[in-house]
Order: C-alpha cells, then structure tokens, then sequence
C-alpha cells in the first residue's frame, strides 16, 4: 500500500500528499521532484534524484521500493529522495540533470552529480557509496570527535 502512495505521490505532483505520507510533515524523505530544485537542499542534504518517462516504469517502482526497505539509513546520511516521472512537466531538475528515460542520481551536497545509474540499486550500495564521500567521512570523524552528552 506504502508502494502505491509514493508512486500516486510522483503522478499526481503534489508535495503536500509527499510530507503527509512519509510520516514526517517538516522534513520527508520522499518528496515530489517537479516542484522543487536542487538549490533547496545545497549543503543541507544528499538528494537522490529519480526520474522515470512513467510513474509505472517497473525500474521507478523498483527502485521506490528499494529505498522504502531502509529509509533510517537514508535519513542518517541526510538523505532526500526526488521523484519525477512527468517528462511533460518540464521541471527544473529534468532541465537541469537531462535525464532519458530511468535514471538514479546521488548529488552531493556541494550539488555535484556523484552517481548517475540506468538501474535501480538498493539501499545497501546506495549507502555504500555515500560513505565513500569525503564530505560524509568528514562528518562521521566529526561525530565521532563529538563530546558524549
């Protein structure tokens, strides 16, 4: 059922059903990609960036569900998670990122394009390679040297 809300959530482009069906209203982990762009979250979080031809593209269902398994570890590595699967809105991330057909984008927070895959991938190699930035090894030595409170 989660499934089938967050793929009505990237058809109907509404970023208020977005917050309100992620469970977290003030910061959501999914959020509607054609009404937002990549200068909202520079140097606050890690988007990961979905664009599809159609909301029931089977590799942008996947790829949903994937990322649905694990959203702690997401969140823990401040990630966001952008859906576009409407070409004809020509949104600011589809300018911008020029995507054809399915791909899955890791930006940085810098707004670097780290990742560019034609598959979708699990939250296992996702975090993989978010941990492999310096910026995020940066922040663990970070949290790390923090005082236990």
């Amino acid at each position: 059922m989660r499934r089938l809300a967050f793929v009505l959530i990237a058809f109907l482009g509404t970023s208020a059903v977005a917050a309100e069906t992620s469970g977290v209203e003030d910061d959501p982990l999914f959020v509607d990609g054609t009404t937002t762009s990549l200068d909202a979250y520079l140097w606050i979080k890690r988007p990961i960036v979905i664009f599809a031809d159609n909301p029931n593209d089977p590799r942008f269902q996947q790829q949903i569900a994937l990322l649905e398994k694990s959203p702690e570890q997401l969140a823990l590595r401040d990630v966001v998670v952008l859906m576009d699967s409407d070409p004809t809105a020509n949104s600011v991330l589809r300018e911008k990122l020029r995507p054809r057909g399915f791909v899955m984008m890791l930006i940085s927070k810098d707004g670097t394009v780290y990742l560019r895959k034609p598959t979708p991938w699990d939250v296992r190699e996702i975090t993989r390679s978010i941990d492999k930035l310096p910026l995020r090894q940066q922040e663990e030595r970070d949290r790390r040297a923090a005082p236990i409170r």
